[in-house]
């Protein structure tokens, strides 16, 4: 894969492992979903975000993290 693809995977992967874990706090898997379930969404979150840095660098890969899983007003700073 070249290095664009790599990215958009990763993004992806990240993207999947976010909304599962928050699915898990807030909708319906709500009072089911195991905190050890959320660890290992987090954890996975972490491992990709490792892999996006060493493609892209520490600061652009977190920039796209957060492009990718917060709209941009969660982003804005607060007032």
């Amino acid at each position: 894969m070249n290095n664009q693809s790599d990215v958009a995977q990763i993004l992806k992967q990240i993207e999947q492992e976010y909304q599962a874990s928050k699915l898990g706090l807030e909708g319906l898997a709500s009072g089911v979903a195991r905190h050890d379930f959320i660890s290992q969404k987090t954890e996975n979150i972490g491992k990709h975000h490792e892999q996006l840095a060493e493609l892209v660098g520490p600061e652009q890969a977190i920039a796209l993290i957060a492009n990718t899983i917060w709209a941009p007003t969660d982003q804005e700073p607060a007032r």
